[in-house]
Protein backbone atom coordinates (compact mmCIF):
# COMPACT_ATOMS: atom_id res chain seq x y z
CA UNK A 1 0.00 0.00 0.00
CA UNK A 2 1.25 3.43 -1.18
CA UNK A 3 -0.17 6.78 -0.24
CA UNK A 4 0.24 9.33 -3.12
CA UNK A 5 3.09 11.88 -2.44
CA UNK A 6 3.59 15.30 -3.56
CA UNK A 7 6.32 16.50 -6.19
CA UNK A 8 7.71 19.53 -7.35
CA UNK A 9 10.10 21.18 -10.01
CA UNK A 10 12.87 20.16 -7.02
CA UNK A 11 12.11 16.69 -6.70
CA UNK A 12 10.55 15.33 -9.68
CA UNK A 13 13.48 13.90 -11.07
CA UNK A 14 14.87 12.02 -8.18
CA UNK A 15 11.75 10.85 -6.93
CA UNK A 16 9.58 10.30 -10.38
CA UNK A 17 12.54 10.04 -12.95
CA UNK A 18 14.73 8.15 -10.63
CA UNK A 19 12.37 5.83 -9.59
CA UNK A 20 12.63 2.16 -9.82
CA UNK A 21 9.27 1.61 -9.59
CA UNK A 22 6.77 3.17 -11.85
CA UNK A 23 5.50 6.19 -10.66
CA UNK A 24 1.91 7.47 -12.19
CA UNK A 25 2.11 11.43 -11.41
CA UNK A 26 -1.24 13.91 -11.81
CA UNK A 27 -0.86 17.01 -12.65
CA UNK A 28 -3.42 18.68 -11.24
CA UNK A 29 -4.55 22.41 -9.71
CA UNK A 30 -6.75 23.27 -6.89
CA UNK A 31 -9.15 24.96 -9.01
CA UNK A 32 -10.00 22.39 -11.83
CA UNK A 33 -12.95 20.65 -11.06
CA UNK A 34 -11.98 17.59 -13.24
CA UNK A 35 -8.67 17.23 -10.88
CA UNK A 36 -11.24 17.04 -8.00
CA UNK A 37 -12.93 13.97 -9.99
CA UNK A 38 -9.75 12.07 -10.51
CA UNK A 39 -8.33 12.78 -7.45
CA UNK A 40 -9.88 10.04 -5.17
CA UNK A 41 -9.40 7.42 -8.24
CA UNK A 42 -5.61 8.28 -8.86
CA UNK A 43 -5.41 7.93 -4.55
CA UNK A 44 -7.35 4.70 -4.52
CA UNK A 45 -4.86 3.05 -7.25
CA UNK A 46 -2.06 4.31 -5.54
CA UNK A 47 -2.97 2.47 -2.22
CA UNK A 48 -4.20 -0.58 -4.29
CA UNK A 49 -1.20 -0.76 -6.90
CA UNK A 50 1.07 0.18 -4.01
CA UNK A 51 3.47 -2.89 -4.66
CA UNK A 52 4.06 -2.13 -8.40
CA UNK A 53 3.01 1.74 -8.28
CA UNK A 54 3.34 4.96 -7.09
CA UNK A 55 1.46 7.98 -7.18
CA UNK A 56 2.95 11.27 -7.31
CA UNK A 57 1.07 14.75 -7.42
CA UNK A 58 2.34 17.51 -9.31
CA UNK A 59 0.27 21.14 -9.00
CA UNK A 60 0.68 22.65 -11.82
CA UNK A 61 0.85 26.05 -10.66
CA UNK A 62 3.38 25.63 -8.33
CA UNK A 63 5.60 23.89 -10.72
CA UNK A 64 5.33 25.54 -13.98
CA UNK A 65 8.66 24.39 -14.76
CA UNK A 66 7.63 20.33 -15.44
CA UNK A 67 4.27 21.02 -16.58
CA UNK A 68 6.44 23.06 -19.84
CA UNK A 69 8.97 20.03 -19.99
CA UNK A 70 6.26 17.55 -20.36
CA UNK A 71 3.93 19.67 -22.74
CA UNK A 72 0.80 19.36 -20.00
CA UNK A 73 -1.36 21.81 -21.39
CA UNK A 74 -4.97 20.85 -20.33
CA UNK A 75 -5.54 19.11 -16.60
CA UNK A 76 -6.03 16.23 -15.31
CA UNK A 77 -3.05 15.05 -17.37
CA UNK A 78 -2.29 11.55 -16.15
CA UNK A 79 2.23 10.37 -16.95
CA UNK A 80 3.17 7.10 -16.16
CA UNK A 81 6.52 6.99 -15.90
CA UNK A 82 8.71 3.70 -16.17
CA UNK A 83 12.44 3.73 -15.78
CA UNK A 84 12.35 7.48 -16.12
CA UNK A 85 10.85 7.29 -19.21
CA UNK A 86 6.82 8.33 -20.25
CA UNK A 87 5.59 5.36 -20.92
CA UNK A 88 1.99 6.38 -20.86
CA UNK A 89 -0.30 9.85 -20.66
CA UNK A 90 -3.84 9.99 -20.20
CA UNK A 91 -5.73 13.53 -20.11
CA UNK A 92 -8.97 14.60 -18.78
CA UNK A 93 -11.06 12.31 -16.39
CA UNK A 94 -10.63 8.88 -16.36
CA UNK A 95 -12.60 6.51 -14.80
CA UNK A 96 -11.07 3.94 -12.15
CA UNK A 97 -11.80 0.68 -14.09
CA UNK A 98 -10.44 2.52 -17.61
CA UNK A 99 -7.51 3.99 -16.03
CA UNK A 100 -6.59 1.15 -14.20
CA UNK A 101 -7.03 -1.53 -17.55
CA UNK A 102 -4.82 0.97 -19.26
CA UNK A 103 -2.15 1.24 -16.66
CA UNK A 104 -1.90 -2.72 -16.65
CA UNK A 105 -1.46 -2.58 -20.35
CA UNK A 106 1.47 -0.69 -19.92
CA UNK A 107 3.13 -2.81 -17.15
CA UNK A 108 1.91 -6.14 -18.00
Amino acid sequence: MSDPFAVDDTTFEGAVLGSETPVLVDFWAPWCGPCRLVCPIVEAIGREQGERLKVAKLNIDESTGIAQRYSVFSIPTLILYRDGKEAGRWVGFQRKDELERRINAVLG
